[in-house]
């Protein structure tokens, strides 16, 4: 991934949000404008600097932009946390020496705390949103990954690829945009990640709701949230979902399902638990990946 080209992107469509009645800026002439949104210049006047260092910023060719410019740029686009967090990454990325390629693993702690999380659907991502360990319940919940390849347990191909995730989700669009937004903000971190590039390369020629949502370059991290399912065998379940990032390696994470107590979920899900998690042994699949 090249980053001036991701930073101008990212910026172009931020712009592109902005009208600039927005920012209380006059439009002459008959208002038609060539360019959705606000123009460069308007958006440097907006931000207090000259519009040929805004140019130069928005093009990648500015060395050691200072934070004042970039929070007034953000201000102006009115960005949020994780918007302002990825604009940092990529106007001022930190320079790390490449290393060798390994294996990312699921700590035997982490996968024992996994089995022990009884009624709980659980499992543990790691970069590009691997799946990389499970227990019982979430492979009954969402799908049995250890009769997937290691390329198959990839939750943004299982969303994309899998033609029954659009069942499984009946709010699918609002699943893949998530999908999406996380994806761009991994790849800001990571943008030498070639198995990334490989699977953004896929879902491409794939899927063109992908090559749709990835264009338009929104990002977002992986946090918390509610998610509709509908299961074959238990029906419609609406369960609320956290993300944990796993001490001592920010790309491992540990995702939760959970039900609100007393509701309809909380009795399909304990149904699905006493119908299959006997049955389904918990696991860890090794994933190469690149360290951070």
């Amino acid at each position: 991934m090249d980053r001036r080209e991701e930073l101008t992107e990212f910026l172009k469509t931020r712009r592109a949000r902005i009208r600039p009645e927005d920012l209380g800026l006059k439009v002459f002439g008959n208002g038609r404008r060539r360019v959705p949104g606000l123009r460069r210049e308007e958006l440097a006047q907006a931000a207090g600097v000259s519009a040929d260092y805004y140019v130069r910023l928005e093009q990648g060719r500015t060395d050691n932009v200072s934070q004042e410019i970039l929070d007034a740029v953000a201000g102006v686009l009115g960005l949020n946390d994780d918007e302002r967090a990825h604009l940092q990454r990529l106007a001022k990325p930190v320079r790390r020496p490449k290393q060798r390629r390994t294996v990312q693993r699921v700590r035997p702690a982490m996968q024992q705390l996994l089995a022990a999380l009884d009624g709980v659907p659980a499992f543990v991502l790691g970069r590009r949103m691997d799946v990389l360990a499970w227990n019982p319940l979430a492979a009954a919940l969402i799908v049995d990954f250890g009769a997937l390849s290691t390329k198959e347990r990839n939750m943004p191909r299982l969303v994309f690829l899998d033609d029954s995730s659009r069942d499984f989700y009946p709010q699918w669009e609002a699943v893949a945009g998530e999908t999406v937004e996380y994806l761009r903000m991994y790849a800001g971190r990571n943008p030498d990640d070639p198995e990334l590039a490989e699977l953004i390369g896929e879902l491409s020629i794939h899927s063109e709701e992908f090559r749709t949502q990835w264009a338009r370059h929104d990002v977002r991290d992986k946090s918390f949230g509610v998610k509709r399912m509908v299961h074959p065998l238990v029906g419609e379940l609406t369960l609320q979902y956290e993300t944990l990032v796993m001490p001592g390696d920010p790309d491992q994470m540990l995702v939760t399902y959970s039900a609100e107590a007393g509701t309809p979920s909380e009795s399909a899900l304990k149904l699905l638990a006493s119908w299959t998690a006997p049955t389904v042994q918990p696991q860890i699949a090794e994933q190469a990946a690149e360290l951070p």
